[in-house]
Parts: structure tokens; C-alpha cells; sequence
């Protein structure tokens, strides 16, 4: 039976993959910076340290650690935060395996489709399709290139490019089942390329249980949606006022500094790949506010 070790297990995702592969009678351990429990480990990325009883008999590591994106406006140093949060951190474990010699079946890294950068096209990305020149795609280069690297110890690597995550609670949904983002924001044709939280953690799984699944790959939706139309259908299924009006960009601007760009741009994001080997339970997106709200 597979063991895993997880950063960023106090998360979002995190929190939801734990329930879900110990549901699955998979043994999981967390690595955090304030360890509670039988099986969390204490980490530091500062002390560059790890305790190293977290590696004992663990078969796969997936790595979700990093500062919230869009948590705080984009200062300086908030800028290295989000990089050093998920590079350093990838650095880190990729040292202790390397001076610990940890054979592991698998390393998993979650990375973002920001990958693609911020921006607004009637393109539909492909895991091939090179990144752009923004600050959201560096983030994204880095962390996946801190990923990579463990193959150089022989190990398999999988890097899940991972859209907005709607859940029942927390993360993107509740601050977007809100009066301001009920209404459009912007021009409204930037594209909200998504995924229901279930299907990311049944992807993590299938990175764990399948072999084949190796590489990169879009962890979003199949289904495209603008924001007009995202906003649309959330007010149909909530049964909430849509309100007629735009968020001018300015404004947004104005309020969230260079931060708005996530918001305001955003384009298609093709599954095609990824599809090849997982059926999506919520392909469409108002079947997954319906389940989640």
C-alpha cells in the first residue's frame, strides 16, 4: 500500500485529498510548520528542515504548498513570497530525498494554469503550448522546473496545472458567490477555466494509482465559461440577483493593484490530454454548483 506525504495538507485541497485518500486506506503524513498529530511532521523552509521521521516507508510525495495567490495585493515582497513558498519549499524535499536516498514511486506537484499567463484569447491551451512573459507564468515556470528536477533522481514526476477550484467551503467559490462578483467584471469575456475539488482529488489519486499517468497535465473542466457566463449560472442556480451592471477594470485596478489581472484575464484551457485517462464526474459547470451549493 502506497504511503504518502503531503505538503500543504492544511490547505484547501490539502484537507479534502487527506479525507479522500484515507478514505482509500491510503497512509497519509503532513508535513507542517505546527505539527498536532501522530502524523504530521514539522518543516521549515526557512531552517531548511525537515524532520526526517516524515519520510519513513513514504512511496509518493505531493506537493501543494504556496502562498495563496490571490491572498494579498502583489508588493514586492509578496511577489518572492509566492515564488520562495512554492519553490524553496520543492527545493527543500528535493534535497532530504536526494542526502536521505528516497526511492519514491512518484512525485506530484500542483501548478496553475497561469502557466498560459494572464491574458484574454480565443486560444485553447494545450499542455504543450510554451508559457507566457508575466509575473503568474513565472510563478508557474519555477515551481514546475523545482518539480522536474526530481527526475533526476530516478523519480517519476506529475505536475497538474490546476484551474479554479470550486468547493463547498473556502477557497474561490465563497468569495465568488458574492453581490461584487455577481456582477461582470470588466468586459466579461475573460475566460474562468474551473474544476470541482472532487475531481482534482480523484486526478491526484489517478496520479498516484496509475502508472501512465506521468507528465503534465490541464486539471480544469471541460466545459469553457466566460466570466458573463460563469456569473450567469451561478446566479440561476443560487436563485440570486445578477446585477446589470460592470465592475469597470479601473476600478478593479484601482482596489487590487496589478492582482486584478487573475480577474480580468483568463482563456480556454484544453482537456483533451487529460481526458485520456479520467472521465470527469463534473463536466458541466452547473451540475457542480448545483452538488456544492
Amino acid at each position: 500500500m502506497s504511503k504518502i506525504l503531503i505538503t500543504g495538507g492544511t490547505g484547501l485541497v490539502g484537507k479534502h485529498l487527506q479525507k479522500v485518500l484515507n478514505k482509500n486506506n491510503y497512509e497519509v503524513s503532513i508535513l507542517t510548520r505546527t505539527p498536532k498529530k501522530s502524523n504530521e511532521f514539522r518543516w521549515s523552509i526557512k531552517e531548511k528542515y525537515i524532520d526526517k521521521k516524515a519520510f519513513k516507508n513514504i512511496t509518493h510525495i505531493i506537493h501543494l504548498a504556496g502562498a495563496g495567490i490571490a491572498d494579498k495585493q502583489w508588493s514586492k515582497n509578496r511577489k518572492l513570497e509566492l515564488i520562495n513558498s512554492r519553490v524553496q519549499s520543492a527545493n527543500l524535499l528535493f534535497e532530504y530525498c536526494k542526502k536521505l536516498n528516497i526511492q519514491l514511486e512518484g512525485f506530484i506537484s500542483a501548478s496553475g494554469i497561469g502557466y498560459y499567463g494572464a491574458i484574454t484569447s480565443q486560444s485553447t491551451f494545450k499542455e504543450t503550448d510554451p508559457p507566457e512573459n508575466d509575473f503568474i507564468s513565472k510563478i508557474c515556470v519555477e515551481w514546475e522546473k523545482a518539480a522536474l528536477q526530481f527526475k533526476s533522481l530516478k523519480t517519476p514526476v506529475t505536475i497538474l496545472r490546476t484551474g479554479i477550484v470550486l468547493s463547498k467551503t473556502g477557497g474561490a467559490l465563497e468569495k465568488i458567490n458574492t453581490p461584487l462578483f455577481l456582477a461582470k467584471l470588466g468586459t466579461g469575456k475573460q475566460y474562468m477555466p474551473w474544476i470541482h475539488i472532487d475531481d482534482l482529488c480523484s486526478l491526484y489519486m489517478k496520479s498516484i494509482d496509475n502508472n501512465s499517468f506521468r507528465g503534465i497535465f490541464n486539471a480544469s473542466a471541460p466545459e469553457h465559461h466566460t466570466n458573463t457566463s460563469f456569473t450567469k449560472t451561478l446566479a440561476k442556480v443560487t436563485r440570486k440577483l445578477l446585477f446589470p451592471f460592470s465592475i469597470p477594470s479601473f476600478i478593479l485596478n484601482l482596489v487590487l493593484g496589478e492582482l486584478s489581472v487573475i480577474l480580468l484575464n483568463g482563456s480556454k484551457i484544453s482537456t483533451e490530454k487529460t481526458s485520456q485517462f479520467y472521465s470527469f464526474k463534473f463536466e458541466k459547470l452547473n451540475n457542480a454548483l448545483d452538488d456544492l451549493l
